[in-house]
């Protein structure tokens, strides 16, 4: 489905693209050193080359913009979620009137009509088969208050993100027993009403799950939050935590979106015009007592289960059954539905 700009034919006035041409049609002390310089680069960005945008939220909509006003036409984007009113005061390309939409179709049409000749479209899988060529680099971000992460991901080359799941915080969870009978924090309260009393009551009828979009499911598990937090002289309780705590909401500035959107933007720029060698690979960003970034190498994982070409010796017993062997790998080995595994044993022919 694809969303088509409405700025006519001609978009590119003359003097449009000199800042980009500054970088890609003259040497520098920066540039790759096989780096040569040429008007190709410019067209191969303008009419070539496709950049996949996974996320249309706060750091997604900085993105599509600066990879827009970069000079990449040929964007495709992807978000699952719709658009909520908390939504609006960093997510700028959404309005009021955009409420309950599609991220993915609302950020594609607001590009299209305000930037020239820009050709955002929605990415659909008619087939549902891969295509091998669509195995290319990966540029990731993320953000978390005044803090905020980018890499580069080059398959078999870097770290992926199996390698460095270590990095990655667990999710908050509070012992159910303190949530029950000892609560000190409001997000103790809001719990305990979202995992106990909104299963036991069922306060919308026999069956109906608790919708974190649903203002009426928000304003119940409020109510009751501030109920419970009364009992034990809990203070603190509002709508907005009650909302990120059912909801998993990660707190998000717009500066710190801003800042990860650039990095993110500019390393797709130097990878896609090989004019400057690109991040190696991860940046930590934080702004939180003055400004700090940090940029380290991280290293492959040698026994990795997603991009090591290591094979690991497993062992059943031959009475062992076929659930057993399913729960070893999903459980033991970490392996998702959709990973290929190459499997070789004495019955194998050679």
């Amino acid at each position: 489905m694809a969303v088509d700009g409405g700025c006519g034919d001609t978009g590119d006035w003359e003097g449009r693209w000199n800042h980009v041409k500054k970088f890609l049609e003259r040497s520098g002390p920066f540039t790759h050193p096989d780096f040569e310089p040429s008007t190709e680069s410019l067209q191969f960005l303008l009419d070539t080359c496709k950049v996949l945008v996974i996320g249309a939220g706060g750091l997604g909509c900085e993105l599509l913009k600066n990879l827009a006003l970069s000079g990449f036409r040929q964007i495709h984007v992807i978000d699952m979620d719709t658009i909520d009113v908390s939504n609006l005061n960093r997510q700028f390309l959404f309005r009021s009137k955009d409420v309950g939409r599609p991220k993915a179709e609302v950020a594609a049409e607001f590009l299209n009509d305000r930037i020239p000749n820009c050709n955002i479209s929605l990415l659909n899988y008619e087939d549902g088969v891969l295509d091998p060529s669509s195995i290319v680099p990966l540029i990731d971000g993320g953000t978390e208050g005044f803090k905020g992460n980018a890499r580069v991901i080059l398959p078999g080359m870097t770290a992926c993100i199996e390698c460095t799941l270590e990095l990655y915080p667990p999710q908050v969870n509070f012992p159910m027993c303190t949530i029950a009978s000892m609560p000190r924090l409001p997000e103790h309260c809001i719990e305990y009403v979202r995992i106990l009393q909104w299963p036991k009551e069922q306060p919308f009828g026999e069956g109906v799950q608790l919708d974190g979009d649903d203002p009426d499911h928000i304003q119940w598990i409020f109510q009751k939050s501030l109920e419970r937090a009364s009992q034990y002289n809990i203070r603190g309780v509002t709508y907005r935590l009650t909302q990120g705590v059912v909801k998993r909401i990660i707190p998000a500035v717009a500066s710190t979106n801003a800042v990860i959107a650039a990095v993110c933007a500019t390393e797709v720029f130097k990878i896609a015009t090989s004019a400057y060698i690109p991040l190696n690979n991860y940046l930590v960003f934080s702004d939180v007592d003055g400004l700090y970034t940090y940029t380290f190498e991280a290293e492959r994982k040698e026994n990795c289960p997603a991009c090591s070409q290591l094979p690991q010796n497993i062992q059943f017993s031959p009475s062992a059954k076929l659930q057993e062997v399913l729960d070893y790998l999903t459980n033991k080995l970490g392996l998702v539905d959709g990973q290929e595994l190459a499997v070789a044993d004495v019955t194998t022919p050679q």
